[in-house]
């Protein structure tokens, strides 16, 4: 199936992970109020300032989340936990969802667009 709309997406997925996916969509709203929510990828997404931060995904058994920011070594020592490929970390649906290291997750993304926005911004590209 191919969404158009995350409210499409969200209405595809049982009650618990519609729960947990919204969690998370509160928290980018939160975070970053200015967001565009869109489906990319055919997952739901969020950019600002034109430029994607932020694209997650329901799965059987976790919420997918990537791709996964720098960050400090601090919050890589907090994410490792829940590191599953090269560039996103999962999130199991049987615990609750981490918000406070998503906020942090949010927080690092929308720095390192800011900074490869000034750089594109320099290099004229």
């Amino acid at each position: 199936m191919k969404f158009t709309s995350i409210e499409e997406y969200l209405s595809t997925l049982s009650e618990d992970v519609q729960k947990a996916m919204g969690e998370i969509i509160a928290t980018i709203k939160e975070q970053v109020p200015n967001a565009d929510g869109q489906i990319s990828y055919n997952m739901p997404a969020f950019k600002v300032n034109g430029e994607y931060f932020i694209h997650f995904s329901a799965w059987k058994n976790h919420i997918g989340m990537y791709p996964i920011p720098a960050g400090n070594e601090a919050f890589q020592k907090q994410i490792e936990q829940y590191r599953s490929a090269k560039s996103s970390l999962n999130f199991p649906l049987d615990k609750p969802m981490p918000i406070k290291l998503i906020e942090k997750f949010i927080k690092f993304r929308i720095a390192e667009n800011l900074k490869d926005a000034r750089a594109k911004s320099v290099n004229g590209k």
